[in-house]
């Protein structure tokens, strides 16, 4: 079965957030991470099937969605979990806000690995939680161009627990550095939280991204069972089936203890997850499995094409320090540039990507880039980048 992930759907001037940002500028936008592609057919059929039911009202899944997820669990990750653990999100945001305010006071602190996307960092303090930062340690390569690799430091980590620790983000797969953490490093964290008696959250809302075949993913609750009791799992079909504007996600929380403390923190600021949101979860889940194997293999030869770029000097003093191992964004390193503002120069050149400093990392040094999109408007990015560069 074949899919469509060359044509180029226009989306100026419609309610894209991505696109809205430069209405008035030839700039594209290769920033927020939703994808340029059309969701799976068998998304759209089911949506129109809901739409053409007609009555709206407030939702609450029926058996055959909360199915399509256990079956997933079980069918790509060996993992088998209970129904009853799941707790249905209108976004992965609100999870990460809502166990901050459910696992640490007002002044008590939550750990994550920087970069990082911005919500781990932002969720604790919206709450007068402390957000404690630990960067990655990167281990260079001998070429520079996707062959070093990011690790927890762990001496860092350790040292950045305090009395009042009380919480640790994690997110596997990694964004932005897209890395895919190994089971002993898993295995690793979940004793590190035990010992600390930490609740660990692990945002896992990239695994169906997986680029690598040789890596699968390991929810941290399976790879470490006898600490499962103070997991969080956080997952969506949103950025692996492109609906993230339909607001569905999903709190896994095996222990009922935690479930319940989770449950009460969210009551009466979390909103519900619609009827539509339902319906694309299952169709996602259930019945585009090809459509996301497809899809698997064009974000591949992108990413490749991105490294070839690299190696090839199209993008002179650019550099992606290790390999894409999932997601489709890039973590680019543009420190030898010199520029104050990577970002603003970019855009006066047509591209707009998303600025590093947001992630955690010092300002000018690191952009992301959305490689999510059909082959013609990376090709016209990388055009554009190099002409960015040449004009310096």
């Amino acid at each position: 079965m074949s899919f469509d992930f060359t044509t180029v759907h226009p989306r100026l001037g419609t309610d894209s957030q991505k696109w809205q940002k430069y209405p008035d500028r030839d700039i594209l936008p290769m920033w927020v991470a939703d994808m340029d592609f059309r969701s799976p057919p068998a998304i759209i059929e089911a949506l129109h099937r809901r739409v053409d039911d007609g009555i709206f009202g407030y939702a609450r899944p029926v058996k055959s969605t909360v199915d399509a997820v256990v079956v997933a669990c079980a069918n790509r990750y060996g993992w088998a979990i209970d129904p009853a653990w799941i707790v249905w999100l209108p976004g992965l945001v609100c999870g990460l806000n809502v166990t901050a305010q459910a696992f640490a006071a007002a002044g008590e602190e939550v750990l994550c690995l920087t970069p990082v996307y911005p919500p781990f960092i932002t969720a604790p303090k919206n709450s007068g939680r402390v957000s404690t930062a630990v960067p990655l340690a990167l281990h260079s390569g001998t070429t520079g161009i996707a062959d070093g690799r990011w690790e927890i430091d762990w001496p860092a980590l350790e040292a950045a627990v305090t009395p009042r620790t009380r919480l640790f983000f994690l997110c596997n797969p990694h964004n932005p550095v897209a890395r895919v953490f190994r089971r002993e490093e898993l295995v690793r964290l979940a004793e590190f939280c035990a010992r600390h008696d930490l609740v660990l959250c692990s945002d896992e809302i990239h695994c169906d991204l997986i680029l690598d075949p040789s890596l699968p993913h390991l929810p941290t609750a399976l790879v470490a069972p006898q600490h499962a009791a103070r997991t969080i799992t956080l997952m969506a079909p949103s950025k692996t089936y492109n609906v993230p504007g339909l607001g569905t996600s999903f709190a896994i929380i095996p222990d009922p203890v935690l479930r319940a403390r989770f449950l009460r923190a969210s009551q009466g600021i979390v909103a519900e997850v619609t009827s539509l949101g339902f319906a694309a979860c299952e169709a996602a889940y259930r019945d585009s499995e090809a459509w996301r194997r497809c899809l698997l293999e064009t974000l591949r030869g992108h990413r490749d094409r991105l490294v070839d770029a690299l190696r090839g000097g199209e993008l002179p003093g650019i550099r992606l320090a290790a390999p894409v191992e999932a997601t489709y964004l890039a973590w680019l390193d543009v420190s030898a540039l010199g520029l104050a503002d990577p970002v603003a120069h970019f855009e006066s050149h047509g591209v707009g990507l998303s600025d590093g400093n947001y992630f955690g990392a010092p300002r000018g040094t690191h952009v992301r880039l959305n490689f999510g999109c059909p082959r013609a408007t990376l090709d016209e990015c990388l055009r554009r980048m190099s002409a960015a560069l040449a004009a310096r």
